[in-house]
């Protein structure tokens, strides 16, 4: 089976989305080694004026497509010409093309599969940039009807698709992310801090995290200041993740009291730093508005870190008992969350279990059988001339 997938989120700085499309290429790779290799033919495509492909060497048994063309250029091209087909692009032949975001990537005949991370481009455009902004509202409707089959990371993004973009269910496959192959810390972190890890973006809930942390140094409206020695029990909260255009408010927060000294930014963690980072913490704390899985929460669970999540998106569904939820559009709830965590070490320490339990239900290999299973789906009905993916 001649499979490509658009590499291109992986390509630079690579967030959510790119992690997702590195450790699959490498989960397939892997897979069709143990099954003798020959079973699938991976071919990764990237296009940029200015950013190369070089692979890693998990990813050397893939063959690379590398064109240096402006990546706004080929997707306005893509999306709104629906041309070049990457047959002619790529001088290839596929059975299947796969695109990391939510519109098809054009081809003349191989069946088409799309990843749809969430929805939240199509609730709030306004928080979105650039062709993202300009095309995904508009067009994902009709690409999600044409695909042949849609990836997505959770039940909840599953639910999702089907109700806003009137797709058949049965065309979905739920393939959620792996579980990094970390060995939990030794033991509990005494000190630590309280990690962040996520886009500085408006979905994610900054203003209400530094609005909750406020409250836990006692400086909220109508409370009295805790003591010095009350104070200095609360741990530092680190905010780990690229800065939106958006979070310039709330990183001059970080500047005035109470704030200053107690909250710091790090801004993008590379990705071989990202264990130590989390072992490093008391607990992660996203209290995000919208998700359509929440990797740093799986992070933290196989790094044995307790988690306080919102109750929103698939966040519940991700931590299944194993965390703390916490309503986001409540500051007071989010403190009173991390505060049960900081202050009741036994329950912190259930947490932790059922956090390493739950984490093991999740792997690369899975989520490369699941993704494989897909592809051979959407191949079968492709030869078969299946209709649309419309209900």
């Amino acid at each position: 089976m001649r499979v490509l997938i658009d590499y291109r989120p992986a390509l630079r700085h690579p967030s959510g989305a790119g992690e997702y499309t590195y450790q699959l290429a490498t989960a397939l790779l892997a897979m069709a080694l143990t099954d003798g290799g020959g079973t699938l033919d991976l071919t990764l495509f990237s296009s940029s004026w200015k950013d190369r492909l070089t692979p890693a060497p998990e990813l050397s048994g893939a063959a690379i497509v590398d064109c240096r063309v402006p990546v706004r250029a080929l997707n306005f091209a893509w999306h709104r010409l629906e041309w070049p087909p990457i047959e002619w692009l790529t001088g290839r032949a596929f059975d299947v093309v796969h695109s990391s975001h939510p519109l098809l990537l054009p081809a003349r005949r191989a069946a088409q599969v799309v990843t749809i991370h969430d929805l939240h481009f199509l609730a709030h455009p306004e928080h979105t940039r650039a062709e993202v902004r300009r095309d995904y509202p508009a067009l994902v409707r009709g690409h999600a009807r044409r695909a042949a089959r849609i990836l997505v990371p959770s039940a909840f993004t599953a639910g999702e698709v089907v109700r806003h973009l009137d797709v058949d269910r049965q065309r979905i496959a739920i393939c959620p992310p792996g579980a990094p192959p970390w060995a939990p810390r030794d033991a509990p972190m005494d000190g630590g801090y309280l990690l962040f890890f996520s886009t500085l973006e408006p979905r994610k809930n900054v203003a209400g995290l530094l609005d909750a942390y406020e409250r836990l140094l006692g400086s909220a409206a109508g409370r009295a200041p805790v003591t010095e020695g009350e104070r200095g029990a609360i741990p530092d909260l680190v905010l780990a993740g690229r800065a939106s255009a958006q979070a310039q408010p709330w990183l001059d927060r970080l500047t005035r009291a109470p704030l200053a000294g107690r909250v710091r930014h790090l801004g993008y963690v590379d990705p071989a730093d990202r264990q130590a980072l989390y072992a490093g913490a008391r607990l992660l704390v996203m209290p995000s508005f919208d998700e359509g899985f929440g990797i740093p929460v799986l992070e933290a669970m196989a790094c044995g870190v307790p988690v306080v999540a919102a109750a929103r998106g698939a966040l519940p569904e991700v931590l299944d008992g194993a965390g703390t939820l916490v309503d986001p559009d409540d500051p007071a709830d989010i403190a009173a969350g991390i505060s049960r965590v900081l202050n009741d070490a036994g329950y912190a320490e259930r947490c932790v279990g059922r956090g390493l339990a739950r984490a093991r239900a999740f792997t690369w290999a899975g989520t490369a059988r699941a993704v494989e299973g897909a592809y051979r789906g959407a191949v079968a009905e492709r030869l078969a001339g299946a209709p649309t993916g419309r209900r």
